[in-house]
């Protein structure tokens, strides 16, 4: 990990949702644990789960269980869809910083994540978010991180080539992602993923709390 340095304003900014911006995995894991209670991974631990926050829930279901048909893990990831907005996102917390981060940093914004556009935009809007994003883009019906195609999405709708954006996520996809979209690299410490695979993409820059995305002069007034 190379030594901090102050981050340089850019015209946009992407940012991951899950792990960035907001603490879910209470509510995330535990989706998957009420739809993991019938199977044979019913004993399946939560730090387990988190690991796999930031890649599609197919690619979980694929590693607990080998072999298992396309099907199954439809009807899995089809139970998980109906769990997951049913805890109405009752033990996810903002991370410390982010609405004040997003408030006082200039640039245009939007969103990269697994999540649908549409529950984006639910979460963002619960926890007083979504009116600092000039635009919301989920991943529908396209592939997933670490393809690049949401952070594609994004840079087509913000009007910004991609060496002027900044991407901001915790995890190796969100990394990975970002190399193959042509953007600069911010990875958070704070988040779910393997700090390890994330330093293989090279980031340019990690903080410890989003606000370190801003000016030191500004910093000082939000910390």
């Amino acid at each position: 990990m190379r030594e901090k340095s102050e981050i340089p304003p850019f015209q946009a900014y992407i940012f991951d949702v899950d792990g960035t911006l907001v603490d879910s995995a209470p509510d995330i894991c535990g989706a998957i644990k009420t739809v993991l209670a019938t199977t044979a991974r019913a004993d399946t631990e939560e730090t387990f789960l988190k690991r796999y926050i930031g890649y599609h829930l197919r690619t979980l279901f694929q590693d607990l269980f080998p072999g298992i048909s396309e099907e199954e893990i439809e009807a899995l990831i089809c139970r998980y869809r109906q769990e997951y907005p049913a805890r109405d996102h009752a033990l996810t917390q903002l991370y410390p910083g982010v609405r004040e981060t997003l408030g006082r940093l200039a640039g245009r914004k939007s969103t990269a994540t697994t999540k649908s556009t549409a529950t984006t935009r639910v979460v963002l809007q619960r926890f007083g978010l979504l009116s600092y994003f000039d635009h919301v883009q989920g991943t529908d019906g396209f592939p997933s991180k670490p393809a690049p195609d949401v952070i594609l999405r994004s840079l087509e709708a913000l009007g910004v080539p991609p060496e002027q954006c900044l991407l901001v996520g915790d995890s190796a996809p969100d990394m990975e992602a970002g190399r193959l979209a042509g953007v600069k690299l911010c990875a958070v410490t704070y988040g779910y993923g393997d700090l390890d695979r994330m330093r293989l993409f090279e980031p340019e820059y990690w903080i410890d709390d989003l606000r370190e995305l801003l000016p030191a002069t500004v910093r000082s007034q939000v910390s």
